[in-house]
């Protein structure tokens, strides 16, 4: 089985820099949304890049825009330029399947997002793209058996070069049920991956050492 990797999924610098310069997390996601949210424009996607990859980044998700795959690939060229840890995030629409494809068989580091169907994730594979988003969270509030349905993406993606990144994941719980599905990867925002580190009980056995040590020196 592939060793899990955590990635952050925010563009509130502060935060993303403090999760970078702990080691936990192997990079950073983002979307329009997250960037918007987080008060960055396009404008400010290189000096973003610059600085997380400076603060131990090993792979940074822009996404392409333009609605259309010539718009599509006329804007992750512009993101690829930026260095070689930046990977391409593609809407699952038709257009962004034929810029997917056409980025994949020109070598880039491709991410098809916003996957809701397990016939898309098989697209996905067949095309060879690296990375493939099913949002869980938008799935549940949709109605759908999100776990169900990305335990199916997970499984027709095997023996490809396709992974599953999970997204919209809302608590430590959603990460491990995928996990035990088989999913390798997970991006998750900096509230949830804080939860995944805590736990009342190793907090407390932590003081109680510290507490323990405190005496020895005394």
């Amino acid at each position: 089985m592939t060793a899990p990797r955590l990635y952050v999924d925010s563009a509130d610098i502060d935060r993303v820099g403090r999760l970078l310069a702990s080691g936990v997390v192997h990079g950073v996601t983002t979307n329009p949304t997250i960037l918007e949210r987080g008060g960055r424009t396009a404008a400010g996607i290189p000096a973003l890049y610059e600085r997380w990859v400076e603060e131990g980044a090993r792979e940074v998700f822009f996404q392409t825009w333009g609605g259309d795959r010539d718009a599509f690939l006329r804007n992750a060229d512009g993101l690829l330029s930026l260095g070689d840890r930046v990977a391409v995030k593609v809407p699952a629409t038709a257009e962004g399947f034929a810029a997917a494809s056409a980025l994949v068989r020109d070598g880039a580091s491709v991410l098809v997002t916003a996957v809701y169907s397990v016939a898309q994730a098989l697209a996905c594979a067949s095309i060879g793209v690296r990375y493939i988003a099913p949002y869980l969270g938008r799935m549940r509030d949709a109605g759908l058996d999100g776990d169900a349905l990305i335990a199916q993406m997970q499984a027709v993606c095997e023996g490809s070069d396709t992974n599953v990144l999970a997204a919209s994941l809302r608590s430590p719980d959603d990460i491990v049920g995928l996990r035990l599905a088989g999913v390798p990867y997970f991006t998750a925002a900096p509230d949830v991956l804080d939860a995944t580190l805590f736990d009342a009980v190793s907090d407390s056995s932590a003081a109680e050492f510290d507490a323990a040590m405190g005496r020895l020196d005394a």
